[in-house]
């Protein structure tokens, strides 16, 4: 028998280590990935022409500034001539260079690459360049989630100047991890108005995929509850992001000066409003009105970073009743399904252009907010048992911590359970275990 128990607490672990997202796995959009494709084509010994495209796959996650940071390593003695679309933010050592009257834009055995920002010179533009690294959501933003720059690839004066795939392959954003280059199909291309269709001498494909636990130690956002129907808040949990207040500002105050100046180049580090949970991100879910056929919910989302505006944010929720939305006021909303099966539970809100997309840092002005109005599902609606609240929500595709489901809002003078009912649950549970160990 212990053998047994054994082997069941072993499948169980495994089982349970294995569904945890560190792996770059995402249940809510499970084909999400960022792919780095390299097209070859032109080449010739010590002369080769490549197109690079960054494509954010991912249904809500963005890449936000900074941006992209593409590096890899070179197999042989290889150096960037020419570049379009981007840059190189060093050029390495060129000295084997120095007599050919003109430098490479960059020799180092490991470049760093980035997207040139917008207002670059023309001659220095490709079509899909110069969004600081920016890429966002497909849903959010369809046209703006590829990025694109040309390169003009050679080598060493003692190498054979063979065209090699680099590795080690990474977007510089952090929670990324990416694969080394496979060959693909070779990318196709459309000219005069379709009729007529090239294709690259050769296609490779690298993958990269997010990891919230790669991204950050402790979470980045905490939910809190509420009801018309109850008269207390159901608080985000105690230390929802970390228990560290050596390093917040109390509410309505900044940083000092000198902390609030940092590289634009680099992701600063959250300071937050001093709060029990410390998150640099608080969502409040508000089930605000009952209607006999509809029910009303506010949901407000409180920036507490002092330190930064989220740009393009978004809100993923998951509910059994989104897929009854009526009306969305003041976000833009948009069902996602996943894995076409029917089952419509889980939904994405954005602010709209120029009005509500940017969350500006903590203060008076740090938050947005909306109405949903629901129809109700008459066979499974019930304020019971916290059925009302979601059960899952992230903010720029992070999980936040979710308030314990005892602790959830419940209906006046209603028990959660009875004592008969758990009376019956113990006494079940102490036949079968009676049962199992005689």
């Amino acid at each position: 028998m212990g053998a047994k128990l054994n082997l069941v607490y072993a499948v169980t672990i495994i089982l349970f280590t294995i569904s945890l997202p560190s792996h770059g796995y995402d249940p809510l959009d499970p084909f999400g990935k960022i792919t780095i494709k390299w097209d070859l084509l032109l080449s010739s010994p010590g002369h080769h022409t490549v197109q690079v495209k960054l494509e954010n796959m991912q249904e809500y996650r963005h890449v936000d500034k900074p941006g992209w940071k593409l590096s890899w390593h070179w197999e042989s003695k290889q150096v960037i001539w020419d570049m379009r679309g981007a840059e190189t933010t060093e050029q390495g050592n060129c000295s084997a260079f120095a007599s050919s009257g003109t430098l490479p834009h960059c020799c180092l055995t490991r470049p760093t690459i980035v997207d040139l920002l917008p207002g670059a010179p023309f001659n220095s533009q490709v079509s899909n360049c110069c969004r600081g690294g920016v890429l966002t959501s497909m849903s959010q933003d369809h046209k703006n989630h590829v990025s694109v720059f040309h390169m003009t690839i050679g080598s060493f004066p003692d190498d054979s100047g063979e065209f090699t795939m680099p590795s080690n392959f990474d977007i510089g954003v952090p929670g990324y991890s990416c694969d080394n280059a496979t060959s693909v199909a070779p990318t196709k291309y459309s000219t005069d108005k379709g009729r007529r269709k090239t294709q690259a001498l050769a296609t490779w494909e690298a993958v990269c995929v997010y990891s919230q636990f790669r991204s950050s130690q402790s979470p980045k956002c905490c939910v809190s509850l509420s009801a018309f129907y109850y008269r207390n808040i159901v608080p985000c949990p105690t230390c929802s992001c970390g228990c560290s207040s050596s390093h917040c500002v109390k509410p309505g105050e900044m940083p000092p000066y000198l902390e609030q100046k940092h590289d634009p180049e680099e992701e600063v580090s959250p300071v937050v409003e001093c709060t029990k949970h410390m998150c640099p991100i608080h969502i409040h879910w508000h089930v605000k009105v009952n209607y006999r056929e509809y029910w009303r919910v506010k949901i407000t989302a409180t920036n507490l970073n002092t330190m930064k505006n989220y740009t393009d944010w978004n809100l993923v929720v998951l509910h059994p009743n989104l897929k009854s939305v009526e009306q969305v006021f003041s976000f833009n909303y948009k069902s996602l399904t996943p894995y076409h099966n029917g089952i419509n539970d889980t939904g994405m809100f954005w602010g709209v252009k120029f009005y509500n997309d940017v969350l500006l840092q903590a203060g008076k002005i740090g938050n947005v907010q909306t109405e949903l109005l629901l129809k109700k599902d008459m066979g499974n609606f019930s304020f019971r048992e916290g059925w009302a609240f979601p059960r899952r929500i992230l903010f720029n595709g992070d999980e936040c911590v979710m308030p314990s489901p005892d602790d959830y809002p419940r209906l006046p003078g209603y028990a959660s359970s009875s004592p008969s009912a758990v009376f019956s649950f113990v006494t079940i549970l102490f036949c079968f275990l009676l049962h199992l160990f005689v």
